[in-house]
C-alpha cells in the first residue's frame, strides 16, 4: 500500500468522526452525475443543497427516489431554483447555504451540439464556473470546491493522457472546460481557495441522457428488441473512448475534496474502445444482428473529433486509492439490461449480477 493513499484513508477516518453535519451543494443535480453524487452524500449523512433550473415540467426524475419534503424534520436534501448562467442567483445561494464543499456538475454537456450553440456553452460551461468562484471570493467562503473537467481536453494528444498531458481541444464544449480547469487553477493558486479539477474520462451509467451515444445504443437495442425501433443511426463509429460506470467516478470526485491539498487529478479505466465496439458488445449481448439495424448519420458526425481518449490514472490511484471495477463489457451490460427493464422486457440479467457482486454495499439505486 502506497503512503498516499494510506494518508487519504487517514484524512477520511478523521473526517468521518467530525460529529458536525457536512453541507454540500451541487450544480447539475438532477444529472446523471449529479443524482448519484446526491445519493453518495446522503448516505455519508451529508445535508445536499442542489440548484436546478426553473422549467414549466418538472425535470427531477433522476432524483425523485430520494427527494423529500423540506418541511419534514429529517430532511436532508433541500433543491434551490437558480442558473450558473445567473451570477446573483449563485451568489444568493452560496450565502444563504453557506456549504462546506461545492461540486460544479452544471454544463453544456453534449460534445456534438456545443457546434451548434458555441456562444451558449461558453457562456454555462465556461463562465459558468468563474461565476461560482468568484461568487465564492466575494463571500469569503472557505467552501471546498470542485470542477467536473473532461477528457475531451484533451482532444487530439497523444495517448494515454494524464494531469501533464498538454491540452488540444477539438470543439466548443471541451475550449469551454479547457477555461474553466485553468479558471480553477488561477482561484486556487491566486487565492489559496481549496479548489480542485476532477479530468474524469467517459463515464456511463443507465442515467445517462438519451441523445449521448452510449444510452442511444443500450436504449435502442432494448427497443428493437421490443419491436419499438427499425433502426439506430449513429455518427462516427471508429471514435475510441475510455468508458467507466458514472457511480464510481463520482466516489472519485468526493475523495479529491476530502484531500488536505487540493489538485487535479485524471480518473478513468486505462482502457480504450471504439464506438463500435460498444455496439456490437450491445447487439451481441440482446442476441441481434447489428448489420441488419445499424446504420451511419452524417447529421450525427463532428466537424473535429478525438480520435483517441485513454486515461493514465496513476495519479488517481495513488493519491485517492481510487480504481475503477466496472470494465467496458461489464457496463455495457449493466445499460443494456436497464434499459429492457424500464420497457418491461426480461433482460439477461447479467448486468444486474455484476452490480450485486461488485457492489455488496452498493449506496445506489440500480436502475
Amino acid at each position: 500500500m502506497d503512503r498516499v493513499g494510506e494518508s487519504y484513508r487517514q484524512q477520511l477516518t478523521l473526517l468521518d468522526c467530525d460529529s458536525k453535519m457536512k453541507s454540500a451543494l451541487i450544480t447539475g443535480i438532477t444529472g446523471q452525475d449529479g443524482s448519484y453524487l446526491a445519493e453518495l452524500l446522503l448516505s455519508k449523512g451529508y445535508e445536499v443543497h442542489g440548484i436546478i433550473r426553473r422549467a414549466s415540467t418538472f425535470n427531477t426524475s433522476r432524483i425523485d427516489h430520494i427527494y423529500q419534503d423540506p418541511h419534514e424534520l429529517d430532511a436532508r436534501l433541500f433543491l434551490h431554483y437558480g442558473d450558473v448562467s445567473d451570477s446573483e442567483q449563485i451568489s444568493n445561494v452560496i450565502t444563504n447555504v453557506h456549504p462546506d464543499e461545492i461540486y460544479n456538475l452544471a454544463a453544456q454537456t453534449h460534445v456534438r451540439i456545443s457546434f451548434d450553440t458555441p456562444e451558449y456553452t461558453g457562456n454555462v460551461t465556461a463562465l459558468g464556473t468563474a461565476r461560482i468562484l468568484e461568487s465564492m471570493r466575494r463571500a469569503g467562503s472557505k467552501a471546498r470546491f470542485y470542477q467536473a473537467s473532461s477528457s475531451e481536453m484533451f482532444g487530439s494528444e497523444t495517448t494515454p493522457q494524464n494531469e501533464l498531458t498538454a491540452f488540444k481541444p477539438r470543439s466548443p464544449y471541451a475550449c469551454s472546460k479547457v477555461f474553466s480547469y485553468f479558471t480553477v487553477v488561477n482561484y486556487r493558486e491566486g487565492y489559496g481557495m481549496h479548489a480542485s479539477n476532477g479530468i474524469l474520462f467517459n463515464h456511463e451509467s443507465p442515467r445517462r441522457g438519451e441523445t449521448f451515444v452510449t444510452r442511444k445504443v443500450s436504449r435502442g437495442v432494448a427497443h428493437i428488441v421490443a419491436k419499438l425501433q427499425r433502426k439506430l443511426a449513429l455518427g462516427n463509429l471508429e471514435a475510441r473512448r475510455d468508458w467507466g460506470y458514472a457511480p464510481e467516478y463520482v466516489e472519485g470526485m468526493h475523495r479529491i475534496v476530502q484531500l488536505n491539498n487540493p489538485g487535479d487529478f485524471v480518473m478513468g479505466t486505462e482502457e480504450s474502445h471504439s464506438v463500435r465496439e460498444f455496439v456490437e458488445e450491445a447487439f451481441s449481448y440482446a442476441d441481434l444482428d447489428l448489420e441488419k439495424f445499424v446504420e451511419v448519420d452524417r447529421r450525427y458526425l463532428r466537424p473535429l473529433d478525438p480520435e483517441n481518449l485513454v486515461a493514465d490514472s496513476t495519479r488517481a490511484r495513488r493519491s485517492l486509492d481510487w480504481s475503477p471495477k466496472v470494465k467496458f463489457k461489464d457496463l455495457v451490460k449493466i445499460m443494456v439490461d436497464a434499459d429492457m427493464r424500464r420497457i418491461s422486457l426480461t433482460p439477461p440479467g447479467e448486468g444486474d449480477l455484476i452490480v450485486k457482486k461488485t457492489f455488496p454495499n452498493r449506496w445506489w439505486k440500480v436502475d
